[in-house]
């Protein structure tokens, strides 16, 4: 009874069709007699390339010379569980892959053959990349640029010291802020938070330090100020590069002498509120310029923390795009599995002026736009293509001047590879590589 026999039954031969794991079955020569879809899929071979060959001609794998599964398990009689390894593709990549055997017995149970299948893992290797190595709080980073900022925050979220958060416009400076302040000895008590350029200067005044009945007209009641509010918790105040010169001084009277008076009071009241400070200005620039308060600058500058943008940090990218991706999904009621490859090469070719936020939004664009389950580049703003398009060109034109130089290099040494190769500081088989990639024709 041959090996082929034992899968011709429709029901089989359907369920090994359907399923997403690589499937194939050898004789005792240790021939293919079946290969299902997702192997070909898998291996990027045909199931008629591949049956009637030995299976050691249709697969490469670190397994195959010391560890052949099959090979144990013939040997033993014993199956192979999810053995982990790699085979290689017809591309030359390299597959990690998860590997069971089993034998094939005949109806009297005599052994015909052996089968294997074979998962792919590439999904789940990517997976595990792109997982933070490095987590504060809800904040999660894969990035060398926030190594450093990780290590120290621990620390700068216990003390009460006030805090200077600084980087450019959407580099997430009040999702830090509110990470230290979970963290903190402050996170039972309130995260208050202001814009301080949003608000013209009378107003951002009475919207600090609160306002006394009868302060000026309208003012029929009591008001707490954003001071009032964030007691016993963290103050966070945003774009502080953007206060005036008068509301300088009382803040700075608030940070030294940890209490203010609320507009029409003159009665002090004791302020115990984590200030933390954050703008996208520069704030010694301006104190060179007269335009920010040097005393100022000087308290609100005790800790500083300065925040890389997404250019600096793009390991963070297919982290930070899932899980915007996972939120404006479910927030739409939404199933989608993900990005398309030719997404992410948009992403890492473009510049993100806009930061973190500006992917934020790009994400949730495409969601709200997505009609299947894929995100794809057609989803993407317009530029993200330009700037696809521009990165390719700048490629083409750094591969045709390394081309143009080997040329000239090959030429001068008469097309000795081995010449050329001392000349360009390169070994041999680098050269032959570079020379096969480039296209370049040689005697």
């Amino acid at each position: 009874m041959s090996v082929q026999n034992t899968i011709d039954g429709l029901t089989t031969e359907a369920i090994l069709e359907s399923i997403s794991d690589g499937v194939f079955t050898i004789d005792h020569s240790w021939t293919i007699a079946s290969f299902n879809r997702a192997a070909e899929n898998i291996t990027g071979i045909s199931r008629t390339q591949a049956i009637g060959l030995r299976c050691s001609e249709v697969f490469k794998s670190n397994m195959c010379e010391t560890q052949c599964p099959l090979a144990e398990t013939f040997k033993t009689g014993q199956p192979v569980i999810n053995r982990s390894g790699f085979i290689v593709d017809l591309q030359g990549r390299r597959i990690p892959v998860s590997v069971s055997t089993a034998l094939l017995k005949d109806a009297d149970g005599h052994v015909i053959g052996g089968a294997e299948t074979f998962r792919d893992l590439s999904e789940l290797e990517i997976l595990k990349k792109n997982r933070a190595r490095q987590r504060f709080g809800e904040m999660s980073s894969n990035s060398p640029a926030m190594q450093s900022i990780f290590d120290t925050l621990p620390a700068i979220a216990q003390s009460s010291s006030t805090i200077l958060i600084t980087g450019e416009t959407g580099t997430g400076k009040e999702v830090l802020a509110r990470a230290i302040h979970q963290e903190s000895k402050y996170k039972n008590g309130p995260f208050i938070a202001v814009n301080c350029a949003s608000l013209p200067d009378t107003l951002l005044e009475s919207e600090l330090f609160g306002y006394r009945k009868g302060a000026f007209t309208g003012a029929d009641k009591d008001k707490k100020g954003r001071f009032a509010l964030a007691q016993n918790g963290t103050l966070f105040l945003d774009e502080i590069g953007d206060v005036s010169a008068a509301l300088q001084i009382k803040l700075l009277r608030v940070l030294q002498e940890r209490e203010y008076e609320p507009l029409g009071s003159v009665q002090p009241v004791a302020s115990n509120a984590r200030i933390i400070c954050a703008t996208n200005r520069n704030l010694e620039e301006m104190v060179a310029q007269g335009t920010f308060r040097q005393d100022l600058y000087y308290r609100i500058h005790v800790i500083s923390v300065s925040l890389p943008p997404l250019r600096e940090r793009l390991e963070d990218l297919p982290i930070l795009a899932q899980e915007f991706l996972q939120r404006f999904a479910a927030l739409e009621q939404r199933e989608i599995e993900g990005f398309d490859a030719e997404v992410f090469k948009a992403f890492f070719s473009y510049d993100w002026p806009g930061n973190i936020r500006e992917l934020e939004n790009t994400v949730e664009r495409a969601v709200v736009l997505c009609s299947g389950q894929t995100i794809t580049l057609d989803l993407l703003p317009e530029h993200f293509d330009k700037s696809c398009k521009t990165e390719q060109r700048k490629t083409n034109v750094l591969q045709e001047t390394r081309r143009q130089a080997i040329v000239q290099v090959l030429e001068r040494n008469h097309y000795n590879v081995q010449s050329s190769a001392v000349e360009l500081g390169l070994h041999r088989s680098t050269l032959y590589r570079q020379i096969k990639k480039l296209g370049i024709d040689t005697p």
